[in-house]
Order: C-alpha cells, then structure tokens, then sequence
C-alpha cells in the first residue's frame, strides 16, 4: 500500500485584544508533504512480515509585524524545517500459546533552524528599578552603575549579555542559524504467552539515540493479567522502562552555546529514562456493568517539557531534572439493554517537575517542585446513548465532561492579577466587589475588605500558595454536548449513509481550558456550536 499526504496551512496568528489594539499583525505558514510506502505479507498460516517506510518533511515559517515595536515584549520571527526518513519492519509467528514479535525502527531526521529575536520592552532587561521593585523604563538606561544617580537600585535579574537584542536601547535582533541530524534505532523482541488463564508479555527493546548528545538503553516489557471465570474479574499489572527522547521543535537553539544569553544552560538537552508501573482490576456484573480501575506511576529521569516564547506560539524544549507522574483510573461500561448504553471515565493526574532544568530560552526558573499544567485533581466524562431505529441505527446521545481545573501557575496571588493587563484580566473574570475587570478597564488595586477573585480561575488566598500543595489552577466547570444521529438513513446493506447533528457546549458556557500555559499560551472552551456530518461507509 502507499500512503500519500501534501498539505499547507496559512494564517495570521489570534491575539489578545490588547495585541491587536498594539497592531500586532503576525503570520505563520506550515507547509507538509509525506509518503508512506507499505508492505505486508502472509507467511503460512502463523506468520506476517510488514514493512513500512516514510518521508516527510515539515516548513513552517513565522513573520512578525511589519512594526517590529508592535510586538510586545519582542519581536520574533522564525524558518525551520524538518525532514524525517525512516523505516519499521517485524516479524511476527504465532506458535502455540506464544506469539512472538521481532523487529526494528530506524529514524533520521535532518533540522534547520533560523530564528531572530530582538526584545521591544524596555522593561524586560531594564538595569534599575524603583523602590517596589518595578523595572525602569527609561531606555537611557545601559548600566547598572547608572542607577543610583537615577534615584534608583540595580536589578538583580538584569542580563548584561541581552542589552545587544533590546531594540529600546539601540540594539540589533539576535540571528541564529543552525542544522542538525538526529538519528536513532531500535530492536525489538517480544512475546505474548497465553497460559490457562493467565497472559504474560516478556519483551526486551534496545534503543540508540544519536543526536546532539549520545545515549544506549536496553530496556524490560513486562506485562500479566489473570482471569478468574468465577467472578468475572481479570487483575493485570505491568512494567515498562523507556528511553526519552527530546522534541525536536527549536531543539538545536536549545541545546546551543547561543542560547545561554537568554539564562539557558547552553548544553544540549539531553535524553531521558523512564519507569513506568501500571496495575489494575475489571470486574463484571452479570451482564449489564463492567467496572475497570487502574493506577499508574511513572518517573522519569531528565523529564521534558516545553517553554512558550512571549505569547507566540514558538515553545523551546526543555528537560526538567526529573519527574513524577501518578494517579488512578476509572471505567464504567453499562453494556447496551433495550437501546440504552452508557460509559463514564473518570481519572486524576499529578504531574510533579524537579529543577533544575536544561534547555527553552527566557524562562524563569522555578525555585523548587512544582505542578505543570497537565495536572488535574479529577476529570471525568459520562456519556448516555439511546438508540430508537435500530434498523436505521437513529440514535441520540448526551454527554457530560466535568474538570476540576487544570494548573494556572503565572497567577500565583491576587496581587500578581492586579499586574496583568486589562484584556488578561477580562479573560480570567477578575473582579473586586461588584466591579468586574474589562480590556478597557484593568482593575490596578482592591482594599477595603471588597470580596476579590476571578470567575474562572482559582486564585490562592494571600499568602497560602504553593507550587505543589496550593497552586492557582482553572476554575471547575462542567460542559454538556448533545448528538442525533442516524448511521444508516437509506437502509441499505452496503454502502451506508451516515448522518449526525451536534451541537457542542449546549450550555454556552464560557470557561477556560488554561491560562498563560508555558506549553501553549490561553485557550478558552468552544462556545456553543453547531455541526452536521455526512458520511459514506462502504
């Protein structure tokens, strides 16, 4: 078989009102092609051989405003390319209780990067700041040694290296250009045992990783589950140890000597190791329920992550000195009876990150352990179907998604919301007694005992923060979509005409899905939508 894929994506990028009332007028252009060529072969009756290459190359470009002081707090701009060969071939023969797999994986994927950064702030890297600690924005200022006849004190974080890039203070925009080739292989063997009512899978995998730095890792698979007929329950548990490898995206500025003026490491960022444990139960009630629960752990050594540039959507990889990830899993399977069926999954996710961390560029490093903004307390999603031509397969659907609220980290305090700008403000529905913030109206102070917070983030109480025990996080929210469809609207028993009619957030809620997230910036839910599909199964 052979796979084919050409596409191109053009568009100016959304801003915050605040931006676009700046003038900000970014654009970014990603163009893809790929071709896949397959092979699958029958050998016998218990082996197959399958083959499969690639090619694939991926361009995307960034422009910034034609003004570059439109942008705020710099203006960037960025060419980068990807080009990805590989292959996967195995092996696999069943014999008896064991199926047995053998194969490997072979990637080489070239990277060209060009990017430019000059800062537009005169904030950013100012040499002084006032008594409160606010930096100055006097663009005469080069030196720390102007500040004390400025009637002002020197700024610890100020970065000497950096004055080159301020475009406020007479600088030129940082240019890197740079390539690299990263390859990396693995072998594979495993083995899925079936033995009376037990299933074992014992594998081993070797992984090299050649790119900006070098790493071998001989890797277990290990998995068991048991079946007891009796009861309707099956208990399983598993093992896996894994090699990390970095993202590619922006990887070779990240890893460069270059990038350590910004406050990187300018070491390449290295690969990882990661364990990996799973263990679970399934239990069925007669034949109505199946219930599944389930607990992971993973820790991973040089644990990776990415760091957004600004509010563009550029992020730099980063690789924190480990991590740890864990929570619980749920399933519940109602089995369909007179038309009726229904799930619901449920889970919660700590997502723990250690400095210190090697990689990203401009990013403020954490003091200690903190949550990232893949962290949830609980999340769960309950669907209920009812299917009333079962001829035509007419049915109808309600779904209902509640989330406890992901991590907001950049608003730590209530004092920190008072610092953001009014359109930030706006989105996070910060208010102080009855007067609710607007982009033309920020709120810059709250006393006299006024209730305070925000609709739709969870601020901490003063003082009562912490990264990991009391973080910010997204307010709780509960989203409903509603579905009607019919899978076979002509009754035939071949090509079958599918219809469905949606509509998303019936409620019309308005909520956010993150805010300031270092891995993607904000991002408020779909407001009510309205969708109609058609499709055609042959």
């Amino acid at each position: 078989h052979l796979n084919l894929q050409a596409a191109r994506s053009s568009f100016d990028v959304p801003n915050t009102l605040d931006a676009e009332g700046a003038g900000q007028d970014q654009h970014q252009k990603i163009t893809t092609f790929n071709v896949a060529p397959g092979y699958t072969g029958i050998i016998g009756s218990s082996a197959l051989f399958t083959a499969n290459l690639f090619v694939r190359r991926d361009h995307l470009t960034y422009t910034p405003s034609a003004d570059p002081f439109a942008d705020s707090s710099g203006t960037v701009s960025q060419d980068r390319k990807l080009t990805n060969v590989g292959a996967k071939v195995d092996f696999a023969v069943t014999r008896g209780g064991n199926n047995v797999k053998i194969g490997g994986t072979f990637n080489n994927t070239k990277l060209n990067e060009d990017f430019t950064l000059g800062l537009t702030d005169p904030t950013i890297n100012s040499p002084c700041v006032d008594a409160a600690g606010d930096p100055s924005d006097n663009v005469r200022l080069t030196a720390t040694t102007q500040c004390v006849a400025n009637r002002l004190v020197a700024n610890p974080d100020f970065v000497a290296g950096l004055l080159a890039f301020d475009l406020t203070r007479s600088g030129r925009p940082f240019h890197f250009t740079g390539d690299a080739t990263i390859k990396d292989q693995a072998f594979y063997i495993q083995d899925d045992i079936k033995a009376g009512n037990a299933s074992f899978m014992v594998g081993v995998r070797a992984d090299h990783y050649d790119g900006l730095v070098k790493k071998s890792l001989l890797v277990p698979r290990l998995g068991v589950s048991f079946t007891i007929p009796r009861s309707g329950t099956v208990l399983r548990a598993s093992y896996g140890r894994t090699l990390e490898t970095p993202y590619n995206e922006n990887l070779v500025l990240a890893s460069s000597a270059d990038a350590a003026v910004f406050g990187a490491e300018g070491t390449p960022v290295p690969p990882g190791t990661r364990d990996h444990v799973e263990a679970g139960i399934q239990q069925a009630f007669g034949g109505w329920i199946v219930v599944d629960a389930g607990y992971f752990y993973k820790k991973t050594k040089n644990a990776f992550d990415f760091g957004v540039l600004f509010d563009t959507p550029i992020a730099f990889p980063i690789s924190w000195d480990h991590s740890k990830l864990y929570g619980l899993t749920g399933r519940v399977n109602l089995v369909q009876h007179g038309g009726f069926s229904a799930f619901t999954v449920m889970g919660t996710t700590n997502a723990i990150f250690s400095p210190p961390g090697t990689g990203g560029i401009l990013v403020a490093a954490p003091e200690g352990d903190f949550r990232i903004d893949h962290d949830q307390k609980f999340q769960q999603t309950t669907n209920v179907q009812y299917e009333f031509v079962k001829s035509l397969g007419a049915w109808a659907a309600l779904s209902w998604r509640y989330d406890s609220g992901l991590v907001a980290g950049s608003v730590p305090d209530y004092a920190t919301a008072l610092t953001l700008s009014g359109d930030q403000q706006a989105a996070i529905g910060l208010f102080c007694g009855g007067t609710v913030a607007t982009p033309d109206s920020p709120i810059t102070s709250c006393g006299g005992g006024a209730a305070r917070g925000a609709e739709r983030l969870v601020i901490p109480a003063d003082g009562t923060e912490d990264d990991v025990n009391n973080p910010p996080r997204v307010a709780p929210r509960h989203l409903f979509d509603l579905g009607l469809g019919v899978d076979n609207l002509l009754n035939t028993t071949r090509a079958k005409l599918r219809v469905r009619f949606s509509v998303v957030n019936l409620t019309n809620k308005e909520a956010l899905y993150n805010f300031l997230s270092t891995f993607s910036g904000t991002h408020f839910v779909t407001p009510r939508a309205y969708q109609i599909q058609f499709g055609l199964g042959f």
